[in-house]
């Protein structure tokens, strides 16, 4: 049981300092420049697309087949849509406006991106303390991009910064889960491991193209927003082929 309740901390940690970390460098260089903050939310855009694309849906079709990743696929874009349609009705939500909903719907995404996550990490120190410290290492590394990708959208929507960082380190809880799943039940069914990578691929996909980009190019029309997308994915291809 202690090294059960060992693997769930460590997992939530991991997720926790990398996520946080990425919000803090957005929160330390917190600008209101219109063309600073569509360059930021357009590389946070490409990166996320280039995890889900080269990452993600891989992994899912590789852990399960093409055909069960595609139900994960579709059935997160579903969620998601509900959700979006569903969040305007909250009361803060329109208190904060349009980039809260942003950031809480890819906040929401990032979460179901973590539960598996946190099944990597439980699993991975069932086999053995190596793997499971490499699994870490490399999630904990992953999830700084994705810490700046929520609170990009944050900064615009008012909030002061230890709130913007609450809400990134809350994505973790996830992964805290996954971890005790994964340890308990050590090598879990690939068919529920891929489609909760489908799931958590399409929710960000939606989240993506339906969101991120268009507010990038809705804070700047310009062309910076657009090259800042593509340098997003290509950074985030150098991210995913180097880890």
């Amino acid at each position: 049981m202690d090294n059960i309740l060992f693997i769930t901390l460590i997992g939530t940690l991991v997720c926790a300092v990398g996520t946080t970390f990425g919000a803090l460098v957005i929160v330390t260089i917190r600008k209101s420049n219109n063309i600073f903050m569509s360059s930021i939310i357009g590389i946070a855009a490409g990166l996320m697309l280039s995890v889900v694309t080269f990452d993600l849906i891989p992994e899912a079709i590789e852990t399960g087949g093409l055909d069960t990743a595609l139900i994960g696929t579709i059935i997160g874009i579903i969620f998601a849509v509900m959700l979006d349609s569903f969040l305007p009705q909250f009361n803060i939500v329109k208190r904060y406006g349009r980039h809260f909903k942003t950031a809480l719907l890819l906040a929401l995404g990032l979460a179901a991106h973590n539960f598996p996550e946190g099944l990597a990490i439980g699993t991975g120190f069932v086999g053995s303390i190596s793997l499971g410290t490499k699994i870490s290492l490399v999630i904990a590394f992953h999830d700084i991009p994705e810490g700046a990708a929520v609170a990009a959208p944050l900064i615009n929507s008012n909030l002061k910064s230890w709130q913007i960082l609450l809400i990134t380190a809350l994505t973790a809880l996830p992964t805290a889960v996954g971890s005790f799943v994964g340890a308990v039940l050590g090598n879990l069914s690939r068919f529920f491991i891929s489609l909760c990578l489908g799931f958590a691929s399409g929710t960000m996909l939606y989240i993506v193209v339906g969101e991120l980009i268009p507010e990038s190019k809705e804070l700047f029309r310009g062309f910076i927003s657009t090259l800042s997308t593509l340098l997003g994915i290509l950074l985030g291809l150098i991210l995913v082929s180097s880890l």
